[in-house]
């Protein structure tokens, strides 16, 4: 059965998070979940309130870690998912973060990501040349590392799958679905 990889830390976007690793567990993938370290993960929910100016936030879920950052071997893994929510504010500084993150993209693998995951993606260089969606707050980071902002609810580009937000993940988890049955595939 194909792993597949999904970088979380505390301040995870709570649906972000649990959307994809239980749709993923129900296609009949193994899904290991990795942060900057083995604890148990504190995650926060964002709601959009009418007539406020940007999202709130509030304590969510919480959820253990299966390994660090340190001990993963991208190698194992079919396909990488990145959540948004704070924590890629400081995913993106962990030193094993990028080693992790670019392999997927050097080898081709499929990549879900959603919302401010794009902001530690944009460092390392993957998404020059590319069209992706993020959260539209992210729209100048996207801009600066050189790919075209879509504001779209899954913007296909290659293997990898980009989203707006949360109320995106229907269509999100769609889009990366039919790439994994495509390029990985569940067998049996």
């Amino acid at each position: 059965m194909p792993k597949i990889l999904l970088v979380a830390g505390d301040a995870t976007e709570d649906l972000e998070f649990f959307y994809p690793y239980q749709r993923l567990l129900e296609e009949g993938y193994d899904v290991d979940v990795a942060a900057p370290s083995r604890k148990k993960l504190s995650f926060v929910t964002h709601d959009f309130v009418e007539g406020y100016d940007t999202y709130t936030e509030r304590q969510g879920h919480s959820w253990p870690a299966d390994l660090a950052l340190s001990e993963v071997d991208p190698a194992e893994y079919a396909a990488l998912v990145l959540p948004g929510g704070r924590a890629p504010e400081y995913l993106r500084g962990d030193p094993d973060f990028p080693r992790v993150v670019t392999h997927f993209f050097d080898a081709a693998k499929p990549v879900a990501h959603i919302c401010h995951a794009a902001i530690a993606l944009a460092p390392l260089g993957v998404l020059k040349g590319r069209r992706t969606s993020a959260y539209p707050a992210c729209a100048p980071d996207v801009e600066l590392a050189g790919a075209d902002f879509v504001d779209g609810p899954a913007v296909v580009d290659g293997m990898m799958v980009s989203a707006r937000a949360w109320p995106d993940q229907p269509e999100w988890m769609r889009a990366f679905v039919a790439v994994l049955r495509e390029h990985a595939p569940v067998k049996g």
